[in-house]
């Protein structure tokens, strides 16, 4: 007997609803009091941890389309956050970087973030916590690989 599709149990459905509630509540925060829009603090804090990077890799890093990734940037260079330079490895690409005020940015917000973590998951043993990354590490190791077996097939 074939097993029966039931939203609350669908693993799939459970971590979109969950990252949205995650994401809209740590967003909020930002978004208020910087102006910024998720995929522009996911930009920042992807570049805050890796320097000069092709909008290419910011897709990958970041799981967000082109167009998502290019509107992102574009609202974070008017800004004055993220500067874009040549690539010297490929003249048809360029490689996108905080500036010192993207930098500020980020100190300032990334203590806030933690907090907010710390908030979500209070109810959650150290234990827990490792676990919970483990499962979500595995979990996107095995979309990516579903993903590209698609693209092979």
């Amino acid at each position: 007997m074939a097993r029966k599709l039931t939203l609350d149990q669908f693993i799939p459905y459970r971590l979109s609803v969950a990252s949205n509630a995650v994401s809209s509540r740590i967003s909020e925060s930002y978004r208020r009091r910087f102006g910024l829009k998720i995929a522009e603090w996911r930009i920042i804090a992807i570049l805050a941890e890796n320097p000069f990077m092709t909008p290419q890799a910011l897709g990958l890093a970041t799981r967000m389309d082109k167009i998502s990734v290019s509107r992102a940037a574009t609202a974070l260079l008017d800004r004055g956050l993220i500067r874009a330079e040549d690539n010297p490895d490929d003249g048809r690409s360029h490689l996108v970087s905080l500036t010192r005020d993207g930098h500020s940015l980020y100190d300032e917000i990334a203590p806030q973030a933690l907090s907010m973590e710390e908030k979500l998951l209070s109810s959650l043993t150290f234990e827990e916590r490792a676990t919970l990354i483990a499962l979500l590490v595995r979990l996107e190791n095995a979309a990516g690989e579903a993903l590209d077996e698609v693209r092979t097939s």
